[in-house]
Order: structure tokens, then sequence, then C-alpha cells
């Protein structure tokens, strides 16, 4: 099990931000949120590469049920896109390179803008 924490975004206040798994192990992003039935509104995961890439940060929705709002942040912490991604898609890749994939609920599109600065704390 991945430790908890919350994505802030320093640019404007979420009411309540999602706990998400920060997942830095090769099986943990494997498995991702594939065979899950749903994804709770407060949950979430945080894919963790090495470094900045496009590539390395691309995902696919094989297995995953539901669509998720992806959010993609590089290491200088900094949104740089951001997709609704449906479920069963082949393939989705950042605009930008990214060192993080954030994918939360589809109804917390809001939460995160292209631009916006964030931090990683504790759950």
């Amino acid at each position: 099990m991945p430790r908890l924490i919350h994505v802030q975004n320093l640019n404007k206040q979420i009411e309540a931000p999602a706990r998400v798994g920060y997942c830095d192990s090769f099986l943990c992003r494997l498995r991702g949120l594939m065979f899950r039935p749903h994804l709770p509104h407060d949950e979430g995961l945080l894919l963790v590469e090495k470094r900045d890439s496009r590539l390395d940060t691309s995902i696919h929705m094989f297995f995953v049920p539901f669509d998720l709002t992806v959010v993609w942040i590089n290491s200088q912490m900094t949104v740089v896109d951001k997709i609704l991604a449906k479920s069963w898609k082949p393939a989705y890749f950042p605009k930008s390179d990214a060192k993080y994939t954030l994918e939360i609920h589809p109804d917390r599109w809001a939460d995160y803008e292209i631009g916006d600065q964030v931090t990683f704390v504790d759950a």
C-alpha cells in the first residue's frame, strides 16, 4: 500500500483535497487503477517517475472501467497538462514533459489548471 498524500494547489484553495497514493515503485505504477470497480471522490493515485518525460508519464485506460481526471506535473511542481481520460482508451500523453501523473475522480476537474504550482503533503 503506497503512502497517502494530498496534492495541494498553491494557486487556489481546494476545499477537501483527495487522498492519493504516492506510487513510486514499478509494481504500484504497473497496477495503477486497473481492475478496481470504482474510484471514490476523495481518492486517487500519484504515479511518480524518475525524470521528466512525455513517454514515461503516458498512461493507458485498459481495464479501468471509469473515467479519470489526469493531471501531469513536472519536477518544478507545475501543472503542465490535464485531460479527462475515458475508460478503455489506449493511450494518453502529456503535452509537455512531466514527472508526476495525478489520477483522480473526474468530478475533480476544476481542482487544478495548467500553470498551477502544487506541493505534496502527507495525508
